[in-house]
């Protein structure tokens, strides 16, 4: 198994907010597509006006991201409204074997 992680900042009076459209593009996107075990969405405060957030989801191959993502699966996926949000992002992916 594969576990997919991306990291992105946004302003903390807008965080809930966020969440509310990434659960509805993707995480939503990330559990249609086959191969997909599972996704999450964690949040952390920074204490400076900005929450991080995190997505990792977690999947059967690297074939099964390419589903999701396309050829490139080190590239981060973004969605229409993702740069109404976010302050900075991470562009690429970090991808991890679970043991």
């Amino acid at each position: 198994m594969i576990a997919r992680m991306w990291r992105g900042w946004v302003a903390t009076d807008r965080a809930a907010e966020y969440v509310a459209y990434i659960k509805a593009t993707g995480i939503a996107a990330y559990r249609r597509t086959p191969g997909n075990r599972d996704a999450q969405m964690w949040t952390r405060d920074l204490t400076d006006g900005r929450t991080e957030v995190v997505t990792l989801s977690w999947w059967e191959s690297l074939d099964a991201i390419r589903g999701f993502a396309g050829p490139d699966v080190t590239r981060a996926v973004f969605y229409p409204e993702d740069d109404d949000f976010l302050l900075d992002r991470e562009e690429t992916v970090t991808h991890y074997t679970v043991a």
